[in-house]
């Protein structure tokens, strides 16, 4: 998809500029590429830098209720330092390299919810104007793909996706916020937790699998939280019993067991102590989104995320399409929470 926009802060005869990013998904941690085309306008302009900014919306909880904004959590600098001629038309390619916490927005091509842009800025004349949002889509890691679609093998279901501001203690979390996949129980499991939310957090050794189970209430005793955390290596993904694996994962969160870390298969894993607590993200809310309680898998073609008649995505992009049409007040709102 690509976007055109007149250059506001320049005025009218200014240039305009179009950002088009390759078609298809990217990884985190992959290379994102695309083009920047200028367009010159009735005179001469100096470009001083091209950035690109990644995008997100994102959920931060307040004393006064929670609050959704955008939040910026990378920037590129692409090209500028040149003098864009009158009706001159230049096209820039690029490649950048996304951060491997970047969160995921689609499984087996269809949208979680989670909403991601490439914004272009261009600095003109000693100032700086933004353009529209490119929409970003970004697929899971072969490790990621291989957990969620385990747990759907095993009866785990799809209710929501979210971005929450705020950090999982003792992770080696890199971004200003974390995804959270939600999902209803398996049946096996309903009896030990109403809910249960996966976090990711990838880094180029592996990834961090954070599971939070929410236990029900007792008749003698009051709901609350169990949390434990799991590290695996992105190599050899193909030749282990991921199932199993998960279904290990889970027994140990539904007896409320601690902290722990797998071993990936070529060597040790970062352990980040026992605390069973998120720490510092204060988040405590647990609604269902669209689709809640959808079954995640399809038999042995993995998991295929809930969309009941359509609905979950017709909410989706009509989520998506309302956050890019009404991206133009979003400056400055990256410091939210």
């Amino acid at each position: 998809m690509v976007f055109k926009r007149l250059l506001g802060s320049i005025g009218v005869g200014g240039p305009t500029v179009d950002t088009a990013l390759a078609p298809g998904a990217v990884l985190p941690g992959g290379r994102l590429a695309g083009e920047v085309r200028l367009k010159g306008g009735r005179a001469a302009f100096d470009i001083e830098h091209i950035t690109l900014e990644l995008t997100a919306r994102v959920e931060a909880e307040t004393d006064d209720g929670e609050h959704e904004g955008a939040v910026v959590f990378d920037r590129f600098k692409v090209g500028g330092g040149f003098r864009l001629d009158e009706d001159e038309e230049r096209t820039l390619p690029f490649t950048v390299t996304l951060p491997w916490e970047t969160p995921v927005t689609e499984l087996h091509g269809q949208p979680l919810g989670i909403v991601l842009g490439v914004r272009t800025e261009l600095g003109v004349a000693g100032a700086k104007d933004k353009g529209d949002l490119d929409p970003l889509r970004v697929a899971p890691l072969p490790v990621q793909e291989a957990v969620l679609e385990a747990l759907g093998q095993l009866g785990f279901g799809f209710m929501s996706a979210d971005l929450e501001y705020g950090r999982i203690g003792g992770t080696g979390q890199q971004l200003p916020f974390y995804q959270e996949i939600e999902l209803t129980p398996a049946p096996r499991y309903a009896h030990a937790m109403r809910e249960v939310e996966v976090t990711f957090l990838a880094n180029a050794g592996g990834v961090e699998v954070v599971l939070e189970a929410d236990k029900p209430r007792g008749l003698f005793s009051a709901g609350h939280d169990a949390l434990t955390r799991f590290t695996v290596g992105h190599a050899g993904v193909e030749g282990r019993d991921w199932t199993a694996e998960v279904d290990g994962w889970m027994r140990q969160l539904a007896a409320g067991h601690g902290t722990r870390s797998v071993p990936a298969p070529h060597g040790p894993a970062d352990a980040y102590g026992t605390h069973a607590d998120k720490g510092e993200h204060g988040h405590d809310h647990h609604s269902a989104g669209p689709g809640a309680g959808t079954v995640i898998a399809a038999g042995a073609a993995g998991l295929a995320v809930g969309v009941v008649g359509g609905m979950v995505a017709a909410e989706v992009v009509d989520e998506v399409g309302d956050f890019f049409e009404g991206d133009d007040d979003e400056d400055g709102a990256d410091e939210e929470g």
